[in-house]
């Protein structure tokens, strides 16, 4: 099965819920959609397990499958909890890291970097996400980053959205290279504040996420 199939249907499926395609509670309909895709069901299958991590959909046994997009207050709790956790884990990385590690985390910044500047917010997103893998692991605490990784691909399309606003990219680019730095200088204290500050949502960042949602809540 083509891993990237399911991907691009996810994608698909994500944007078509955020502009309100499909909006809260809506059953989201197999045989149309394998259709409307041209695939069989078994990727279109794997799309959605996609989206339920996410917490986007709902599979209901006997039912189907339901969009369900969490309210502002829960999306906000979930992002409150995700920057704790970063933070805890660059605190943990600073003094673990590898040498290996941090150029692996300049490798993901220099690409992300060419990523900012085609405007590519996919490409940006997708080393965005190596980028947090590694410090989840660098932590070097095996429980802490299959925490961390469980919330990160529940959150994916919000943190996704958000680098559309403009100026974000480049904006998150500054702020992984606070966060190397950091790690490099092994100032734990640093290095967590820079992935709390990096991860939370507020002002203008939780407006924009607030509005995304609006079509499918109304």
């Amino acid at each position: 099965m083509d891993k990237r199939t399911a991907e691009r249907i996810a994608e698909a499926l994500e944007e078509q819920i955020f502009d309100g395609t499909f909006a809260n509670g809506d059953r989201l309909d197999e045989v149309r959609l394998a259709e409307r895709f041209g695939v069989s069901r078994t990727p279109l299958r794997e799309a959605l397990q996609r989206l339920a991590l996410s917490g986007l959909v709902e599979q209901v046994p006997r039912r189907g499958v339901f969009v369900r997009q969490p309210g502002p207050v829960q999306l906000l709790e979930m992002f409150e909890v995700m920057a704790e956790l970063e933070a805890v884990c660059g605190r943990l990385a600073a003094r673990r890291i590898s040498d290996a590690a941090l150029t692996d985390l300049r490798d993901a910044n220099a690409k992300c970097r060419a990523a900012v500047e085609r405007r590519d917010s996919d490409a940006y997103y997708d080393e965005n996400g190596r980028f947090h893998g590694i410090i989840y692991r660098q932590s070097g605490n095996a429980f802490l980053e299959g925490e961390a990784l469980a919330l990160h691909r529940r959150l994916k399309p919000f943190r996704r959205a958000q680098l559309r606003l403009r100026g974000r990219m480049a904006q998150s680019m500054a702020e992984h290279e606070e966060i190397v730095e950091a790690l490099a200088a092994g100032d734990g204290e640093r290095a967590s504040d820079a992935l709390r500050g990096h991860v939370a949502v507020q002002g203008e960042k939780f407006h924009h996420l607030i509005a995304s949602l609006k079509p499918a809540a109304e």
